[in-house]
């Protein structure tokens, strides 16, 4: 089988050529397509579902909510296996499929079931779906330069202008925000005035939640004209929410402002973000998309954040904390450079041995291809271009010029006897 194949090769050398340029160019558009990541993604094929209920011991999450969902969770095709933690209000339900398991049709499975199990909780509880990112999806954080502006007006520029923006980035699965203050309207009520006005603390969180909204109402018409009659009630500022009334003392309304005060400040946190210890700083951290490619999801945020900067305030930049295409771009440029070192190596041992140009250059050719095909094997088997796989091709090298030189060398042998034989006949 081998020698008639050898054979076939001697007898169409063009036909095998052209194989090997067919295959070097396949092999290049592959290169191109394959996702490139500094990182091997190990994580499992999960989808995780996130419930809040704020306030209820970590006991009561468990039995009101995270077994509920465990348990209406279980039924789902291909899953693996359930795991869940409670804490204090929150819940987290992490269902975990098979490695073959298209993660986008888990999630849709996933929504489905939920759908169900969503009677089954508490009114007003409702479970959500985490972002489609994975453990190492954490490409890009950033943080804002902005000595002029205070922690919470640079919170609201990032939840509200910056993290809006970098979302619509093609691969990008979602934005966190970090440090800073979220800005909140806050009512500081005095207990004496609740009671001497006889209005409860429920009445005023209802009559406030009201109150911020718009309705509608019907058509009114008057001299051949139609106007559309509704009320605008959203809150604007303090002083709207102020004027808000929240019950009535011997027919006079009693207002927000008789029983306490308003205040513009920021919500509980639970840590800080510091910065080289220079400061509390705000920012963000861009989650890339599950199966994306890393590289030119991060090139696509860079290019989207210099348009960001037109629009910021002036003297409000980006500071990069953490960008992976720099390991990316060293892992690749270390493939390379071994590649290149290689090539130079085998020529110039081959051509000071056997002093045959030729036999070198088959045997330099050989790399190329090689490392094409296996970029065409990795799309199929749907594995990234990481550290560990660019390592393994990089090691690889020297196996594969191994079997060029020796098949040259063992040629050349014959060749030799050949031509003494030849020699020795005449």
């Amino acid at each position: 089988m081998i020698s008639s194949l050898i054979t076939w090769s001697l007898k169409n050398r063009y036909i095998v050529l052209a194989m090997a340029v067919a295959l070097l160019i396949w092999g290049f558009i592959n290169v191109q397509k394959n996702p490139i990541d500094a990182i091997p993604d190990l994580s499992e094929n999960q989808v995780i579902v996130f419930t809040e209920w704020m306030g209820r011991s970590p006991q009561i999450i468990e039995d009101q909510v995270t077994y509920p969902l465990v348990s209406n969770l279980q039924g789902i095709p291909n899953v693996k296996n359930v795991r869940a933690t409670s804490m204090f209000g929150m819940s987290f339900v992490y269902v975990i499929f098979e490695d073959n398991t298209d993660i986008y049709w888990a999630r849709t499975r996933v929504l489905e079931r939920l759908n169900y199990a969503q009677r089954l909780l508490p009114e007003g509880i409702t479970p959500t779906l985490g972002p489609d990112g994975t453990g190492v999806g954490h490409v890009f954080w950033y943080t804002l330069d902005a000595k002029q502006m205070d922690l919470g007006e640079q919170r609201a520029l990032q939840d509200w202008y910056i993290k809006l923006a970098l979302q619509t980035v093609p691969g990008v699965a979602e934005v966190s925000s970090f440090g800073g203050f979220e800005k909140q309207y806050q009512l500081v009520l005095d207990p004496v005035k609740l009671q001497f006005y006889n209005v409860s603390l429920m009445d005023v969180m209802n009559k406030v939640k009201a109150a911020n909204n718009d309705v509608g109402g019907r058509k009114f018409e008057m001299t051949d004209m139609a106007y559309i009659i509704r009320g605008l009630g959203y809150i604007k500022s303090k002083e709207d929410l102020e004027s808000t009334a929240v019950g009535n003392y011997n027919g006079i309304p009693v207002r927000v402002k008789d029983i306490g005060t308003v205040q513009m400040g920021g919500d509980l946190r639970l840590g800080i973000f510091d910065e080289n210890g220079q400061g509390e700083v705000v920012g963000g951290i861009v989650v890339m998309r599950y199966g994306e490619n890393a590289d030119k999801v991060i090139t696509a945020i860079k290019a989207k954040m210099k348009d960001l900067e037109k629009g910021l305030p002036n003297g409000v930049t980006f500071k990069t904390g953490y960008d992976r295409s720099e390991l990316i771009e060293a892992a690749i440029g270390n493939v390379k450079n071994k590649l290149i070192e290689e090539m130079v190596v085998v020529a110039l041992i081959v051509i000071i041995f056997l002093f045959h140009w030729r036999s070198a250059l088959s045997i330099i050719i050989q790399i190329p291809i090689t490392i094409a095909v296996s970029f065409i094997l990795l799309n199929a088997i749907g594995l990234s271009s990481n550290i560990m796989s660019l390592t393994g091709i990089a090691l690889a090298i020297g196996v594969i010029v191994d079997n060029g030189i020796i098949m040259s060398e063992n040629a050349y042998r014959h060749l030799a006897e050949y031509q003494q034989q030849q020699s020795q006949q005449s």
